[in-house]
């Protein structure tokens, strides 16, 4: 039999990925980073679940700031809205209330003739809110009302478009920064600081060894053990610090106030599956993919074929991995909103004005986390002002940036894109000497390397 050469490049990226595993061992010295594939090493993804709890049970309460409460909020979220998208509005709605998600900002894909805004989920449901939206031209939107016939118009401009997402108070956001990083942001509300599709683009040798290693009998198996045991640690193989959003968010913020969120980018369907051909031949690929658009592979490269398809027919389906349901999509990296109460008001509002940070939950919760600049005035002079991170204010004498965390965490602050200052602890302090866009990133020890975990959105200081 002919091997081809797809065959063969999938041949050596699973020997230099297999390669690569092999080097990884439980009592090796720690390092400073891993790749995605040395993360879902067993000893690796059980040595991060033990971190990991340790920092959960140890991690202490915080008051939340008085008359503002913490709402974790899931941004760009699919759901009956495509045909790559495979879960439902029912099945978000129970895995949010699962794992304590507040409000959930949809993200339909435009398909005419439904119209996103009402045609679709608006208000509580079972105590989780949800705010209609798309995934359009390049943007996350949540206008306040239907836009269905500006959408259909293809002479729309895109500063027109702007305009019209952001009347009466709507919401615009610039997404998949990776494929536009010189988009202009006038009169956007902000930006996607981090995307979870994005992490999964960037590890295609990862991807590549985890497609092959679901065709022999032994690492498939090894594969649906450690994701039973460990599926947050499995999807966050794969997250990486997002270097090419926020070096344009920073860049941007110079002159102009963007609030960040996260992207979650859910829709249900990473469900691997393997299916068989013939016994010498099967396809790998997702729930959502057509037998055209997945992977052929066969026994010549991978010999453990034979034993999967023995005593099956063609088109059964011999394996399948579920990485993604809701319920972990969100765990695995939410957009935590300040606001006074759970309504769609408050929770637009507070998004518009920044007062949110990025957090990868699955590692520990970040509520209780606080970031605001003390030493300000009110207008009058009488009193103290509260400023929070998305506030604007000018600079004066005797101001100071100050954040509390309910973990000890290594802490570091940035201006303009560069660390001004870092520390370990739960607690931080900052004398303002000079204005200056300043935020906040932390990260988390766990398996010998430091992990990312809250990014906040900057206070403004002119």
């Amino acid at each position: 039999m002919r091997i081809s050469a797809v065959e063969c490049v999938l041949a050596l990226a699973w020997l230099a990925g297999a390669l690569a595993l092999a080097s990884v061992q439980a009592d090796e010295a720690p390092q400073k980073k891993f790749t995605p594939s040395e993360r879902m090493n067993r000893a690796r993804l059980k040595a991060t679940h033990d971190d990991v709890a340790k920092l959960q049970a140890t991690r202490r309460d915080i008051p939340a700031w008085p008359g503002l409460n913490d709402y974790r909020t899931i941004l760009h979220a699919h759901a009956e809205d495509s045909a790559h998208t495979c879960g439902t509005r029912p099945e978000m709605l129970a895995d949010a209330k699962k794992v304590g998600v507040d409000a959930i900002l949809l993200s339909n894909h435009f398909r005419p003739p439904v119209d996103f805004m009402t045609q679709s989920w608006r208000g509580l449901h079972e105590g989780v809110l949800f705010i209609p939206g798309s995934e359009w031209r390049g943007f996350l939107i949540h206008p306040m009302e239907s836009v269905f016939a500006k959408m259909e118009e293809k002479a729309t401009t895109t500063p027109q478009f702007v305009d019209v997402i952001r009347a009466n108070g709507g919401l615009i956001f610039l997404s998949h920064i990776e494929e536009r990083t010189g988009h202009s942001m006038e009169n956007l509300t902000g930006m996607e600081i981090y995307n979870r599709h994005y992490d999964a683009k960037k590890d295609n040798a990862g991807i590549v060894g985890i497609f092959l290693k679901l065709t022999h009998p032994d690492s498939l198996r090894e594969m649906e053990e450690c994701l039973k045991s460990y599926p947050d640690e499995m999807l966050a193989s794969q997250v990486t610090r997002p270097d090419v959003y926020l070096a344009k968010w920073d860049a941007e913020t110079k002159t102009r106030r963007l609030s960040g969120i996260a992207a979650n980018d859910c829709h249900h369907n990473q469900i691997l599956i393997v299916k068989m051909i013939d016994p010498e031949t099967v396809l790998v690929g997702t729930n959502v993919d057509r037998d055209d658009q997945m992977r052929k592979l066969s026994a010549t490269i991978r010999p453990g074929i034979r034993a999967l398809t023995k005593e099956h027919k063609p088109g059964d389906i011999l394996a399948s991995l579920d990485f993604d349901p809701y319920a972990r999509s969100f765990l695995n990296v939410s957009t935590h909103v300040f606001a006074a109460e759970l309504t769609e008001p408050a929770i637009r509002s507070a998004l518009r004005e920044g007062h949110a940070y990025v957090s990868h939950d699955w590692m520990c919760d970040p509520k209780g986390f606080r970031f605001e600049l003390t030493g300000v005035k009110s207008s009058d002079g009488k009193a103290a002002r509260r400023v929070i991170m998305g506030d604007e204010v000018k600079f004066s004498a005797g101001q100071k940036l100050e954040a509390r965390f309910p973990q000890t965490c290594t802490i570091k602050l940035l201006s303009g894109g560069k660390v001004i200052a870092e520390k370990s602890g739960s607690e931080f302090a900052y004398d303002v000497t000079a204005p200056g866009v300043y935020r906040i990133e932390t990260s988390l020890d766990a398996a010998g390397e430091s992990r990312p975990w809250i990014y906040s959105n900057p206070i403004y200081v002119r």
